[in-house]
C-alpha cells in the first residue's frame, strides 16, 4: 500500500509538472504591438534582455526580469536610485545615451531588446539593426505610468502574475503610508526648478509626480496652460518662464530633484516671496532621485513624504 501511494504521488507530480510546462510553452510565441504600431513576435520567454533606454531600466529591474544589460544616461551613468541593484545583478553598462554600440549589444547575446519610442535615451533609429540581433520591442514611457509599463513588461516576459503581485504590494505600501500622514490644507503644486534665465516646469495633475502625490492625499494645483513658453507639449508638465512660477496659488510646493537645501533657497528668493507656499514655509524637496518616476524613485519619494508629513512630527 505504501509503495502504491508513493508511486501515485510521483505520478501526480510528473503530470502536474508536465501540465505546467505545457501551459507555459503554450503561451509562446506571442505577438506584441509596439508603441509605433508595428508588431514584434517573441518566440520564447526571454532569458537575456537588454534595455537601450535607461529610463525603462528601473522598472525592468524592479520587476525582476532577466535583464543582463542596459544603456546608461548621457554621461554613461545609471540612475542613482537603482545603481546598486544593477551592480548586484551584474548588469552590463552598454553605452551612454545617444551613442549606440551595436557590438556591445551583440556581445551580451540578448534574446529580447527593448527600445524607447521617445526621449534623449531613445535608440529608435537603430531598431532595424537591433532586430538583426534579437526580437526588438518599442515602449513609450512618456505617455504612461511606470505601473502601466510594468504590465507591458509582464506581457513581454510572461511574468504577468509576478508583476501583478509586485504592483499590489506597492499599492499596499502607498495605502499604509497614507494612513501615517498629516496632509496640509489647500492645494499643492509641483515645480521642476532651474532658476532665472531658464525655462522651468510645473507639474500637471495627470503627470506621474502628481499622481503619486495624489495617491498620498495631496490635491494638486493645475497650472495655467497660457503660461506655456515652449512649443513642446508634455503630458506631465508645462514649461514656463521663471517669473510665472510666482503665479502659483497652492499652499504647498514640491520641488523635483531637490532636497531641503534647495527648498530653502527657493523660499529665500524675493521673486517668490508672495507665493502662499513660501509665506507658509511649506516648500519641500521631493528628493534628489525624483526626476524620473520608476519603482525605486517612487518609493524614495514616498519615504521622503512620510518623514516630512508624519503624524507624530506635529
Amino acid at each position: 500500500m505504501k509503495s502504491i501511494t508513493i508511486k501515485a504521488i510521483i505520478t501526480s507530480a510528473i503530470l502536474l509538472f508536465s501540465s505546467l510546462s505545457y501551459a507555459q510553452d503554450s503561451a509562446w510565441p506571442r505577438s506584441f504591438t509596439n508603441a509605433d504600431g508595428s508588431v514584434t513576435v517573441i518566440e520564447h520567454a526571454p532569458k537575456r534582455i537588454i534595455s537601450t533606454s535607461v529610463s525603462l531600466t528601473g522598472t525592468l529591474l524592479a520587476m525582476d526580469t532577466p535583464l543582463v544589460g542596459s544603456a546608461g544616461a548621457v554621461k554613461g551613468e545609471y540612475f542613482s536610485q537603482w545603481d546598486e541593484v544593477a551592480k548586484e545583478r551584474g548588469l552590463t553598462n552598454l553605452w551612454p545615451a545617444g551613442s549606440v554600440d551595436l557590438e556591445s549589444a551583440y556581445a551580451v547575446e540578448p534574446d529580447l531588446i527593448i527600445v524607447s519610442l521617445t526621449g534623449a535615451d531613445s535608440a529608435l533609429e537603430q531598431v532595424e539593426e537591433f532586430r538583426q540581433i534579437a526580437p526588438t520591442v518599442i515602449l513609450d514611457y512618456s505617455v504612461q505610468s511606470w505601473q502601466d509599463l510594468a504590465k507591458q513588461i509582464g506581457e513581454l516576459t510572461g511574468q504577468e502574475q509576478q508583476v501583478a503581485e509586485k504592483l499590489a504590494e506597492y499599492e499596499r505600501y502607498v495605502a499604509q503610508t497614507k494612513q501615517t500622514l498629516v496632509i496640509p490644507e489647500g492645494k499643492a503644486n509641483i515645480i521642476s526648478y532651474h532658476g532665472a534665465g531658464m525655462l522651468n516646469a510645473i507639474g500637471r495633475p495627470q503627470g506621474a509626480h502628481a499622481m503619486l502625490l495624489s495617491s498620498l492625499g495631496f490635491d494638486i494645483e493645475a497650472p495655467n496652460d497660457a503660461w506655456q513658453s515652449s512649443n513642446a507639449r508634455h503630458r506631465d508638465f508645462i514649461r514656463v518662464h521663471y517669473e510665472n512660477l510666482s503665479l502659483l496659488k497652492g499652499e504647498t510646493t514640491f520641488l523635483i530633484e531637490a532636497d531641503e537645501k534647495k527648498a530653502n533657497e527657493f523660499m529665500s528668493n524675493e521673486v517668490f516671496i508672495n507665493m502662499p507656499s513660501v509665506k507658509n514655509q511649506q516648500v519641500f524637496g521631493l528628493g534628489l532621485t525624483s526626476f524620473r518616476i520608476d519603482p525605486y524613485s517612487a518609493r524614495n519619494i514616498i519615504n521622503n513624504i512620510a518623514q516630512q508629513f508624519a503624524k507624530n512630527a506635529e
